[in-house]
């Protein structure tokens, strides 16, 4: 697992490389990455936005109906006195149209809002409001909902659906047909999608043509039975001469998705204007469609976007040149500094390699809550092949880095080793106990997802234990949990450890009442959060004493034993759960360069965060000590290691290309630290926040920094859960027992 040591030099191409393959100059380096970049908003805008649009108009096409078939049973008289219209089949006779009527509208109503057999539900709906339509029952809401429904019809709903739930089962059951339907579903859906999108699109572009003041009345005369299909009474009401504009930019497919926003917007003016929540919102749904599905193969945008793929295949994931003979970048660590790093050289002209022991990028600030069972840990851990996947200069290995070799510019992971021309090191930190060590197996720490499952395991374990206790003196000793250092992860342990026994576990039970735990919280210095304002440490500290937490300032840990913690005091707190939080150390990362370190064991690096007498070499994260931020050390945060790995990569492409680079500067966003349900404390400079709003807010900020939509939503969803019930989602002992 070896690669050639390369010269610090530019690429330049190769002789008999496509030109396809040729390396980017750096303006079409700028362009690639530009246009990469709009691509990757597009589909991230299309791959969260449409699940929501599809249930929104799911849901009211299904309110719509199932309301409609409620009244009709419910008012037998009123509703025999419909015209015959207004009936699906008037042909069986009054009574069994409404019986028909009601059924159908009932179960497509049901079937469409639970997505369950889509498809058909979309048909029969269809062709129910199609039939009233021809029957006289002709109106612009009646014709917009056919347009949405043939959409389902073509192309089934959206992710959100037990359709997509429950198909893969379905496919592979013995249900006749079942196979060779979804085969041909699937072998049809990107066709249909594109066929129904250009379909809506001349649908639209032939409705406003016909809307527009300038058409001839002859004209109008001579395409009754076409216009009749199509809602010219609302496009007109709405459009007026603006509807040609919309209807050639529509046809023709050309900035569809800025056209179908502007559209909106307008229509958001008119319902304000005109006071008519009707027409506007259902020509909403309809931009809405073409504005986050775009406007398919079939437009002047789906062939612009075909033709940059092709010119530039990065924007499809695919090698946009040949890795070989490139300048090797190695990056060892997949925290966020390193992923930072990785995806800052999406674009740039070398091999990537990035290492990491573990096969998953760990969304650290809400380990504690998988410690205290809010969380489990696939909520906050995402593997890191599937971060890259889409990144065709990366690679992604799964070893564990003992040594570096920097004369011969070598990574050694075990019996294996690494050429490298750049070495990215963003290997974080570990716990520190102050030289005290033997305090690791009775005082463990919060820094892997090993850690936290342990420390769960040791909480509920305390409490099981409880409930078998012969004293209480036992019981006392089994419900001490002590947090040592009071710093944003003890502050957040403490206060989730007082919830969970105080309102977690009401009446699990029977021998004791889990709220009579006893929390104590052991800080050394004067206060508590000692880089936040000392205001907002007074409201941390009160916050968490309301809970139930016993804060003990100026109290240091002098002994951690079996039996618990001895204070500087001379005071012992029996404990079964005693829990470290109040100091870490650098990885080796020092040790292997041989370079300067500071008195916690981080690499000194310079003013690009590379090492003093290695320029090829870069440190960042936790692991560097950096005082970029106005003077001050740069702190172990993940914005702070996110900011150095974004700048690691600019530094790399601009020596590629022999251009200056600036020093790195850290730009402080702010501290945060929850402390209970609803209180919180939140430092932005001027900006100081505590109670709710910061609560809101500390939740809002974690959700958006995590990584991948289904944690972002089962994160949301374990903290509505628990908010409402009082109950943890997740407390399982797993794992090896502890001790007796």
């Amino acid at each position: 697992m070896t690669t050639g040591s390369k010269p610090l030099t530019p690429p330049t191409g190769r002789e008999g490389v496509p030109h396809i393959f040729a390396v980017p100059s750096r303006l079409q380096q700028r362009w690639a990455a530009l246009l990469a970049w709009c691509a990757d908003t597009i589909d991230f805008f299309g791959l969260t936005a449409w699940p929501v649009l599809d249930i929104a108009v799911r849901g009211w096409v299904a309110n719509r109906l199932v309301s409609s078939g409620v009244m009709m049973a419910a008012d037998w008289t009123k509703a025999l006195a419909l015209p015959e219209s207004a009936y699906p089949a008037a042909w069986l006779g009054p009574q069994l149209a409404i019986i028909a009527g009601i059924l159908i509208e009932t179960a497509c109503g049901l079937a469409l809002v639970l997505g369950l057999g889509t498809r058909l539900a979309a048909l029969g709906v269809l062709a129910v409001t199609a039939l009233s339509h021809a029957s006289g029952q002709a109106n612009d809401q009646g014709l917009i909902v056919i347009a949405l429904m043939a959409g389902y019809v073509l192309r089934g709903p959206g992710p959100i659906a037990l359709d997509h739930i429950l198909g893969p089962g379905v496919a592979r059951s013995p249900l006749p047909f079942a196979a060779t339907l979804a085969k041909v579903f699937d072998a049809t859906r990107s066709v249909c999608s594109d066929g129904y999108l250009a379909g809506l699109r001349v649908w639209l572009m032939l409705t406003l043509l016909l809307a527009n003041p300038a058409v001839p009345q002859s004209l109008l005369e001579h395409t009754t039975l076409l216009w009749a299909w199509m809602p010219v009474r609302s496009a007109a009401v709405l459009f007026g001469a603006l509807g040609l504009a919309l209807a050639l930019m529509l046809g023709a497919g050309a900035a569809t998705r800025m056209t179908a926003l502007a559209v909106i917007a307008f229509l958001s003016l008119r319902d304000v204007m005109i006071g008519n929540l009707g027409a506007p919102l259902l020509w909403s749904a309809l931009m809405a469609i073409l504005l986050t599905n775009g406007p398919g193969a079939y437009s002047l945008d789906g062939w612009l976007l075909s033709y940059l793929k092709r010119r530039f295949p990065e924007m499809s994931g695919k090698p946009a040149f040949s890795l070989d003979g490139l300048p090797h970048v190695v990056i060892v660590g997949a925290g966020f500094g390193g992923i930072a790093c990785a995806k800052g050289l999406r674009h740039a002209p070398v091999k990537l390699t990035l290492i990491d022991r573990h096969n998953y990028h760990l969304f650290q600030p809400l380990l504690y809550q998988v410690a205290t069972a809010a969380l489990s840990p696939g909520d906050i851990a995402v593997p890191v092949r599937s971060l890259l996947r889409e990144q065709f200069n990366a690679q992604v290995l799964l070893a564990t880095v003992t040594g570096i070799d920097t004369k011969a510019q070598r990574v050694i992971a075990g019996d294996r080793s690494m050429d490298y021309d750049y070495l990215v090191l963003a290997t974080g930190s570990s716990h520190s106990y102050f030289g005290k060590d033997a305090w690791a197996e009775h005082a463990p720490g919060l820094k892997r997802i090993d850690d936290a499952t342990a420390i769960r395991r040791r909480i509920l374990e305390a409490f099981e234990r409880a409930e078998l206790a012969q004293t209480e003196t036992e019981r006392a000793r089994l419900l001490n949990f002590v947090v040592v250092g009071g710093g944003p992860t003890g502050v957040e342990l403490a206060g989730a450890i007082a919830e969970l026994a105080r309102y977690g576990m009401d009446k699990d039970f029977r021998n004791f009442d889990p709220a009579n735990a006893n929390v104590v919280l052991v800080q050394s210095g004067p206060r508590l959060l000692p880089s936040f304002p000392e205001a907002l440490s007074q409201v941390a500290r009160k916050g968490l004493e309301d809970i139930g937490v016993s804060v003990r300032l100026n109290s240091r840990a002098e002994q951690i034993d079996a039996d618990g913690i001895v204070l500087g005091d001379g005071e012992r707190i029996y404990s079964r759960s005693v829990l470290w939080a109040a100091g870490v150390s650098a990885s080796p990362a020092a040790a292997w360069l041989g370079a300067t370190a500071d008195a916690a064991g981080r690499v000194v690096v310079g003013d690009d965060l590379s090492v003093p007498a290695l320029p090829n070499v870069f440190v960042i994260g936790d692991t560097a000590a950096s005082n970029a931020w106005g003077g001050k050390p740069v702190p172990g945060l993940a914005p702070a290691a996110k900011q150095s790995g974004t700048y690691v990569a600019k530094v790399i492409r601009a020596r590629l290309f022999k251009r200056p680079s600036r020093p790195f500067a850290y730009h402080h966003l702010g501290s945060m630290a929850t402390i209970g349900r609803k209180t919180a404390v939140a430092d932005f400079g001027p900006l100081r926040l505590s109670g709710a709003l910061a609560w809101w807010l500390w939740g809002a900020i974690h959700v958006f920094f995590l990584v991948g939509t289904r944690n972002r939503i089962t994160v949301i969803l374990n903290w509505v859960w628990s908010y409402i019930t009082f109950r943890a989602s997740t407390r399982l002992i797993t794992g090896s027992p502890g001790g007796e």
